[in-house]
């Protein structure tokens, strides 16, 4: 699987099908609609997770009704050019600054009382991480949740190397068929449900062209940003599976001590948290909310 897929699905859980209670919403994004999903006010303040490479907002299913009892508003979206949402056929419109843009626009409609917490998965991570660095004072707190300091590397980076070929020799659906293939080897992906996987191919399969190739090179190509994200005062949170195999528990520890952030190591967890150990997640996102300061340094200096 991709980075910010969820190829750890066990086999008595239906994850992205979670049943969550969260109505279907649309946003403004800063080239046309976001589809998100909202579970309504919140007497806490507002989450705002933003999905991984090849992700959607599904991937936070398990999260939605859980967070949402404890009393946060929750919305969930798709990037520009994933599954719902759509995006320009132009790869140039997927750099981290733009897909930031969005996110920054989606956090002033909603904006309101209370905090607004934002949430990024993997690349995610790295899109948030953008959009708190453009504006700092609109967001209470950062989670990076399985998400790196730097672009990625290792063998899923090696794996996108093979993304542009297969995209212009066959479209979208080219690069499904092989790493439908690929999955065959892996017994993880074999206990996978019917239904989850019927629905983890159509989400895949209506990803834009130009959405794969733009986010693909700006995943592996962000700077390391550490320092600037940790100058904001931005309260952040680094939470990862104890056996990520995307950016190493490694890189993120330490780049946990470097911005002197709270750190969740999630024993259990690869690459998606939420849907590996969604319980332990929901602890550990909770807790770090409940605890940031109703107003944080960067959101104070900018009043």
């Amino acid at each position: 699987m991709l980075p910010g897929g969820s190829e750890n699905t066990a086999s008595d859980d239906l994850r992205q099908l979670t049943p969550h209670g969260a109505a279907p919403l649309t946003l403004r994004g800063t080239a046309g609609p976001l589809a998100a999903l909202d579970t309504g006010p919140g007497n806490r303040g507002t989450v705002l997770m933003v999905a991984g490479f090849t992700g959607t907002k599904e991937d936070f299913a398990p999260l939605l009704a859980p967070v949402a009892r404890a009393g946060w508003r929750v919305v969930v979206v798709d990037q520009r050019g994933q599954y719902q949402s759509p995006g320009p056929d132009d790869p140039a419109a997927y750099t981290v600054e733009l897909l930031a843009a969005d996110v920054v626009e989606v956090g002033h409609q909603l904006r309101g009382d209370g905090p607004l917490h934002l949430l990024g998965h993997s690349f995610g991570g790295i899109v948030a991480r953008a959009a708190v660095l453009a504006e700092p004072g609109l967001f209470a707190s950062l989670t990076l949740l399985s998400s790196g300091p730097v672009g990625l590397t290792g063998p899923r980076a090696d794996l996108l190397e093979h993304l542009a070929p297969l995209l212009e020799a066959g479209g979208v659906r080219l690069v499904h068929d092989t790493l439908e293939q690929l999955s065959l080897t892996d017994p993880r992906s074999a206990a996978v449900p019917a239904p989850v996987r019927e629905f983890l191919a159509t989400r895949f399969l209506a990803n834009t062209e130009a959405g794969l190739t733009g986010m693909a090179a700006a995943m592996t190509g962000e700077p390391d940003r550490t320092a600037e994200l940790a100058a904001t005062g931005v309260p952040v949170l680094v939470a990862h599976g104890a056996d990520d195999d995307a950016w190493t528990p490694t890189a993120q520890t330490d780049m946990a001590a470097r911005l002197g952030a709270r750190h969740v190591v999630l024993d259990g967890a690869a690459h998606s948290p939420a849907i590996e150990t969604p319980a332990a997640t929901i602890g550990a996102l909770t807790g770090f909310w409940s605890a940031v300061p109703a107003v944080s340094d960067a959101q104070e200096a900018s009043a």
